[in-house]
């Protein structure tokens, strides 16, 4: 790797970090939000961040592209590193586990469920909406 590879390495790097400190702020407050609306009955802090991230992903992934040498740096820092640390797949893994080892093990099926249909839909909704607004801007 070349001197400017290596800058332009440590450049998204920074980035990353950067996204990734904001994503994981938002997801706290995010889910603390949640737990003192709605209780603790349902893990609807992880499903909201990961709606909301999968909604976000497709717009931001679609509305990057041919955006020229910028979008690299807008990619590490608002898809890597703010949704990567917003959206969390570890806990949605983990919440499945509690709800299966629990006496509410029918919930996970239907938790499970949500976060992937809703999720895959939102992130269709994201794309849709981003090519619809360059098509427009």
């Amino acid at each position: 790797m070349n001197a400017a590879g290596f800058s332009l390495w440590w450049q998204q790097v920074l980035l990353v970090m950067a996204g990734g400190a904001l994503g994981a702020v938002a997801r706290h407050a995010i889910g603390g939000l949640m737990l003192r609306h709605v209780g603790t009955g349902f893990p609807w802090g992880t499903l909201v961040v990961n709606l909301v991230g999968s909604f976000a992903a497709g717009f931001i992934a679609v509305w990057l592209e041919g955006r020229g040498p910028s979008a690299l740096y807008w990619r590490a820092f608002l898809i890597v590193g703010v949704l990567g640390a917003l959206t969390t797949y570890s806990a949605l893994m983990l919440e499945c586990l509690l709800f299966a080892r629990s006496d509410r093990s029918s919930l996970m099926l239907g938790y499970l469920a949500l976060t992937l249909v809703a999720g895959l839909m939102l992130v269709w909704a994201g794309a849709r909406l981003a090519a619809a607004l360059r098509v427009t801007g």
